[in-house]
């Protein structure tokens, strides 16, 4: 250890032999573990707040998954019987989607969807 860590060391045993932590908030309760340790923490708040409006949802990231899944797909093919198939299945997945998204009220347009992909690329 260096000469830094050894004073903070020090100072930290002090205070807890003077009671200086004994009426700090939370003495005695479980730590509060953060459910985002993979996220960088200056990106933390905004994907709470994206995850508390419901933005977030664990179903809408499956399709939005199994979209881009099919969208590569599409790409990347050059059967074009294989590429209707996967045309069909997009158009059935996106409607899935949009059924989900009409439920809860939330808008579907461009300015929306640029700005996930947007937040998808920061997460990735």
């Amino acid at each position: 250890m260096d000469f830094v860590h050894i004073v903070a060391e020090d100072k930290i045993r002090k205070a807890i032999q003077d009671g200086e932590f004994d009426h700090l908030p939370g003495k005695g309760k479980p730590l509060v573990i953060d459910e985002m340790p993979g996220i960088p923490p200056e990106l933390r708040m905004a994907y709470r707040m994206l995850k508390n409006a419901g933005m977030l949802e664990e179903a809408d990231n499956g399709y939005r998954k199994e979209l881009m899944r099919i969208e590569d797909l599409l790409a990347s093919c050059e059967d074009d019987t294989e590429r209707e198939k996967l045309q069909k299945q997009l158009n059935e997945k996106l409607l899935a989607f949009n059924k989900v998204i009409k439920k809860r009220n939330v808008s579907n347009s461009t300015i929306f969807k640029e700005y996930q992909h947007k937040i998808d690329r920061l997460f990735k």
